[in-house]
């Protein structure tokens, strides 16, 4: 692979992680409403709607390509071997499992199950921002070798 076309799959895929983060930040964001509103009002309905597409159309295509583009970019950099390599790939696990978290709120706010406060999820919508920082760092600065 030519170092041009190394550039335009990194540029992509930095592309498809600002789009998932947008989502993984908004999403609980949209839920500390949600968890305010009264269960079958017009509000809820419309954060139903929201949270849906949310995921549906940014997060989770934004997601897919993040993975694909990223496996590309660490086979073609020869990073699998890297102790900071190691660490990110957890990271980055971890986070998808937290957006498979949020899509299963999202299922229980369209089923009117939820029963968590607007405060835990104010909490939770902190959570993406913590994983987001080491990620980049470790991207970014490669320590650890």
């Amino acid at each position: 692979m030519t170092k041009t076309m190394y550039l335009w799959i990194k540029a992509f895929h930095i592309i498809a992680v600002i789009s998932w983060m947008a989502g993984m930040l908004y999403l609980p964001r949209l839920f500390v409403y949600h968890a305010n509103a009264k269960p079958g009002s017009e509000q809820a309905e419309t954060f139903k709607v929201m949270e849906r597409r949310l995921l549906r159309f940014i997060m989770t295509p934004a997601m897919i390509v993040t993975w694909l583009l990223g496996i590309v970019l660490v086979l073609q950099g020869q990073f699998l071997g890297a102790t900071w390599f190691h660490i990110k790939i957890v990271l980055v696990l971890v986070m998808t499992i937290t957006h498979g978290l949020f899509s299963h709120w999202v299922n229980e706010f369209n089923l009117d199950r939820n029963t968590r406060s607007s405060k835990f999820y104010r909490i939770v919508n902190e959570i993406p921002t913590v994983f987001l920082i080491g990620i980049v760092i470790l991207a970014t600065v490669k320590p650890f070798g």
